[in-house]
């Protein structure tokens, strides 16, 4: 499941996976707020043929999971986990390379907290919301929303239903029932009310 986290009011997004029991983040949302660049695809692109040139085995481990763009739309990502994140930072200078390191740890302490006080994880969420800009209304509405997707898968897989292909499929078919619309064409268009609750 997709998150946001904040470092030092910058968005990066992040995905929690729970077989692997790690976060993945978002390695272009990780430039961004540590070089400030104006281009963090552009110098992503360079760094990673600069880690392959000097047979850096970081560059070839990196993964890809689909997150949310800027225009509403899901799509592939390169994301490292915590520890090929520390070893990275080691090749960006920046002045910020301690404090997000500090930053990295303190969510990996958060999440153990979570695991313990799953309310602490709404508590996050809200107030990360709230930072974005985002109304109370919709933070509501949003928690809401993660409470009743979470109720619902687990009844799925308590009866049977495998994650991946089998839960997209039904939740296709739920949301084109309530909808009239496809995973990816709902998505879309909430993407769209969701930039406009934002003002």
């Amino acid at each position: 499941m997709e998150n946001i986290k904040l470092f030092e009011s910058q968005k990066i997004r992040s995905s929690w996976d729970n077989e692997q029991e790690k976060w993945f983040f978002s390695i272009v949302d990780i430039i961004q707020v540590l070089t400030d660049s104006p281009r963090p695809r552009k110098y992503w692109s360079a760094l990673k043929t600069k880690l392959k040139n000097e047979g850096s085995e970081l560059s070839h481990n990196m993964g890809q999971l689909k997150m949310m763009a800027d225009d509403g739309k899901m799509r592939q990502t390169d994301v490292a986990d915590t520890e090929q994140l520390f070893r990275l930072i080691q090749s960006i200078p920046s002045p910020k390379a301690e404090p997000f390191k500090q930053w990295l740890a303190k969510i990996g302490y958060e999440r153990i907290e979570e695991s313990q006080d799953p309310e602490k994880a709404i508590d996050r969420a809200m107030e990360n919301y709230l930072k974005l800009g985002y109304s109370t209304a919709w933070i509501n509405q949003r928690l809401k929303s993660i409470e009743v997707r979470k109720e619902l898968t687990d009844e799925w897989e308590n009866r049977g239903v495998k994650k991946g292909q089998q839960f997209a499929s039904l939740t296709d078919i739920i949301t084109q029932a309530w909808s009239g619309n496809t995973v990816k064409q709902y998505r879309d268009l909430k993407g769209l009310k969701k930039e406009k609750s934002k003002r």
